[in-house]
């Protein structure tokens, strides 16, 4: 690793502090008390510096509008193209992202090893779905067997879902993905109808957190949501159709929430253009015009909002808008919060999301102040420069 000096960047200090004029030393790749004499210097006078983004509902594998194709498709083109995405989210500023539903040890060492540039990587696996779940890509119609595939596995039972989580933690799995509500993506759920049964569950939750994981549920409608943290989920992603109690059920729960807004605007935007199949394009109506709504009311009762993608294939460029989207509904100082602070506390690593000793040496300097001007946190344009572990990227 190299050793980089940023010099005289105004340093966000974290939500209470703000930013600080002050040099900040990357040594080793990680940030340290003194600088290193040899190391390269970054002039970041009359510029802002963030810490690296963090996106915690990105999906490598995702490399279709079509379910099927996603997850019967070559594994081999799946993680090309996974690697490919990968290296555009960190040209974006997103220095580290959770992979929920799909990614496999094979990717994530190709990462470790540097095979390419990527964002810090962690995964789930296939997520896993109950028989005609959010995870089964199957329409109605189809007579075909489907059991698994690279970005979701259908699993149903007790004892089959221990298994299947046991094996996920076995390969490196960070945390474990389910699914317990209907989607927009699927094509014979209703979406606002839990899924999974209640012991189901359960023994999800209880494989992963005995082996120091947790569970995150792929969850729309109260109904769902309540469904998921009542029976020890820790991250609820989406939540577009929550209400305001089961919002407070949430922070008392202590669940996170993961709002994707820019997949369900990218998909009312481009779908159809791009071939989003009808039964989608209906489901997704439903969904959108709640998600900032939703994203309001969980922060107004106190839960912890992290920041999400969710972009199926060639709607990944649409990464920024979901910035842009969050701080129309929580305004810019909020929306920096959750791509760094929180989302690093739902990760589990303390290191992510900050600019003090110890942290990792990921950064994104600006050309301009994201609370005063916001849209320097989606404008790629503004991005002066992109950091990873003490190098600058791009």
């Amino acid at each position: 690793m190299s050793s980089l000096t940023v010099r005289g960047a105004r340093v966000w200090g974290g939500s209470e502090r703000g930013f600080e004029v002050r040099d900040l030393y990357l040594v080793d790749g990680v940030v340290a008390e003194r600088p290193d004499p040899a190391a390269e210097v970054l002039d970041g006078a009359g510029r802002w510096l963030i810490p690296g983004l963090i996106d915690a509902h990105f999906h490598a594998y995702a490399t279709s509008m079509d379910g099927l194709e996603n997850e019967r498709g070559p594994l081999s083109f799946a993680a090309i193209n996974g690697a490919r995405r990968l290296e555009r989210a960190l040209r974006r500023g997103f220095t580290a992202v959770r992979d929920v539903a799909g990614g496999d040890i094979g990717l994530a060492r190709a990462v470790e090893g540097g095979i390419f540039p990527s964002p810090r990587y962690r995964f789930t696996g296939p997520a896993l779905s109950q028989t005609g779940g959010h995870g089964d890509p199957r329409a109605a119609h189809i007579d075909v067997c489907f059991s698994h595939g690279h970005m979701c596995e259908v699993v149903d039972g007790v004892d089959a879902l221990r298994l299947a989580v046991r094996d996920r933690l076995r390969t490196g799995a960070h945390a474990i993905k389910i699914m317990t509500s209907g989607g927009v993506f699927s094509l014979t759920d209703p979406i606002r109808v839990p899924q999974y049964s209640s012991e189901e569950i359960r023994a999800v939750v209880d494989e992963a957190t005995r082996r120091g994981s947790y569970v995150a549920a792929h969850a729309y409608s109260s109904e769902a949501v309540r469904h998921s943290i009542e029976n020890g989920v820790r991250s609820i992603e989406h939540g577009n159709l929550i209400d305001a109690a089961t919002a407070a059920r949430m922070s008392e729960l202590g669940a996170f929430l993961v709002p994707t807004l820019a997949a369900y605007d990218a998909m009312d935007r481009r779908g159809a253009d791009i071939g989003l199949n009808a039964i989608s394009l209906a489901k997704n109506a439903e969904v959108l015009s709640r998600g900032q709504e939703a994203v309001r009311m969980a922060l107004a009762a106190g839960v912890r909002v992290g920041f999400g993608s969710d972009l199926m294939g060639e709607l990944e460029d649409d990464q920024l808008c979901g910035v842009r989207l969050q701080v129309e509904a929580i305004g810019a100082a909020e929306t920096l919060r959750s791509l760094t602070e929180v989302n690093a506390a739902l990760i589990g690593d303390d290191r992510l999301g900050r600019l003090t000793v110890g942290a990792h040496g990921d950064a994104v300097l600006l050309a301009a102040d994201p609370i005063a001007e916001p849209a320097a946190l989606w404008e790629q344009e503004a991005r002066l420069a992109v950091i990873s572990a003490g190098s600058v990227f791009a």
